[in-house]
């Protein structure tokens, strides 16, 4: 950890950058603006939906209890993450920094506040997610060739950890590449759901359409129950997870103050379009017994209906996870480059290539944690601990919102949605987490214990400033060859990023172990 938050040196220089390089007020080296509204809505749909709507969307219905219940949840359940993802909108525009959640809660809240978001964040909940969605790209590739048996555990593993160094790679290289290809997968996805709509459409023109009658659509195949109807809220309002995810890269948006708010606009509204009309699709084709039986839903259903073309599925979700890696990478990314520019990681994950303008040093390790959650078998649980605290800090970062209203109400805000908002946001996320806690209270006790391992973690290594010499030299060294083996630097300060200040928190200066002339130097060699 490095001894606090640091000013971006002048290490990028003064001079002309290497070809490629976006110019800054300052005339350094800074993160490229190339991310438009198509691109912005790709990262947005393409890490929302993964492989879920595809493979196992029983989660809501099996404890909803109806197909007509399940389809309302669907609704309600998108209706919410739009207004959180309103509520968002604003303080993305507010703080317009990237990090998200993270920048939002440090500003609003403090520094270890901020710090156990991230600290989450880089322990578990980015590493396992991507080594899961990666599995399950590799699994999808692999099973045509062992029909009759599972594929081998350790071929699973081994294609997983080449597709992450394969987009590792990609957005090492360009980030322009990167929005290619979220572009690309994310349209391969829209398509093999609008597939599976319209194939919905027809078996509903066929009169195939008996578990959508009012009548059929809310007879319980098992008893209504309170506990049974709130899970199955929390299991839609996990199915939506990544609608944050664009005010990770805030700074890196054309236009951030028009396309994100407008991308938020169309994406949310976009994806509960598809979830509910897919899952309604699926019921026209199954029932919801034969729904609850299946381990890949969309698979089974290619199968009844598309006959020798059933081979579609399959390939859909692969090409799905495939697309949810690279959008995960992307975004974590930016999180843990926001998250070491504040102080609260090695700052050499703060730094971007002088030539490509991408944050290697992040990227690679985003990568690295990622494969070694590939070496354990215990993924699964830490998603299922740490998931209740990603939820919660939804709330903390939206009622921030309302914290910063108060305390510093003239504030600019290029958009200022009505309080109402964020407090209907808050009362279903009360809900939610009071059930999750009477529900699952030893899970979500483990959850809370992991995030708070993070505590000691801060005060070691962000707020102890005085460290040895020794050990501050040992730092710089390190750094200063990463710096060189990633021909990296400090990015040029960019203006207009400094939201809310924290309070009784101090910026300080601090010298990067590579000078201004090994920065030019650096560039001269690119």
């Amino acid at each position: 950890m490095s001894d606090g938050p640091r000013q971006r040196s002048s290490t990028s220089g003064s001079g002309k950058d290497a070809a490629g390089a976006k110019e800054s007020g300052g005339g350094g080296v800074a993160l490229k603006k190339e991310i438009g509204l198509v691109s912005a809505c790709g990262i947005i749909v393409g890490n929302i939906i993964g492989s879920g709507i595809f493979v196992s969307p029983k989660g809501v219905l099996e404890n909803a209890s109806s197909v007509g219940m399940a389809l309302i949840v669907w609704i309600i359940t998108g209706i919410i993450t739009a207004i959180g993802a309103l509520c968002y909108a604003e303080l993305g525009v507010t703080i317009p920094k990237s990090g998200g959640d993270y920048s939002y809660v440090k500003d609003i809240f403090g520094g270890l506040a901020g710090f156990l978001r991230l600290w989450i964040a880089v322990l578990v909940i980015y590493p396992t997610n991507q080594a899961v969605i990666a599995l399950t790209f590799s699994n999808y590739v692999l099973q045509p060739l062992f029909p009759t048996c599972f594929p081998p555990e350790n071929g699973l593993r081994l294609l997983a950890a080449v597709c992450l160094l394969l987009l590792t790679w990609v957005n090492c290289s360009s980030v322009r590449w990167a929005t290619r290809v979220q572009d690309i997968f994310t349209a391969g996805k829209l398509l093999a759901l609008i597939l599976i709509i319209i194939m919905g459409i027809v078996q509903i023109c066929k009169g195939e359409y008996y578990w959508l009658e009012p009548v059929n659509a809310f007879e319980p195949f098992q008893d209504y129950d309170v506990g049974l109807i709130a899970l199955s809220f929390l299991q839609g309002s996990f199915a939506y997870g990544g609608w944050n995810f664009l005010n990770y890269v805030t700074e890196e948006l054309v236009d951030p103050y028009v396309n994100l708010p407008r991308a938020i606009f169309i994406s949310i509204p976009l994806v509960t379009f598809v979830y509910v009309f897919a899952n309604i699709a699926y019921v026209t084709a199954m029932s919801p017994q034969e729904l609850l039986a299946s381990n890949a839903v969309a698979v089974t259903f290619g199968e009844k209906l598309l006959g020798v073309m059933a081979w579609i599925m399959p390939i859909s979700v692969a090409l799905s996870t495939f697309g949810g890696v690279n959008g995960s990478l992307f975004t974590s990314s930016r999180l843990f480059f926001a998250g070491a520019r504040e102080g609260h990681l090695p700052s050499l994950l703060a730094m971007i290539h002088v030539k490509r303008c991408t944050p290697i040093p992040a990227l690679l390790f985003t990568c690295l944690s990622t494969l070694l959650m590939l070496c354990t078998s215990d993924m699964y649980t830490l998603i299922n601990y740490v998931g209740f605290i990603n939820y919660l800090f939804y709330g903390v970062t939206v009622a921030g919102q309302i914290v910063l209203r108060i305390k510093q109400p003239d504030m600019h805000r290029p958009i200022k949605i009505s309080l109402i908002w964020p407090v209907i946001y808050l009362i279903f996320w009360a809900f939610l987490l009071i059930f999750s806690l009477y529900s699952e209270p030893v899970v979500c006790g483990i959850g809370l214990a992991i995030m708070l391992t993070g505590v000691p973690v801060y005060f070691l290594g962000v707020y102890w400033k005085k460290k040895p010499q020794c050990f501050d030299i040992l730092v710089d060294k390190m750094t200063y060859l990463g710096q060189k083996l990633c021909v990296v630097v400090y990015p040029a300060e960019s203006r207009g990023n400094s939201g809310a200040a924290d309070e009784g928190e101090e910026m300080t200066e601090a010298k990067s172990p590579l000078s201004k002339e090994d920065g030019d130097n650096l560039k001269a060699d690119c």
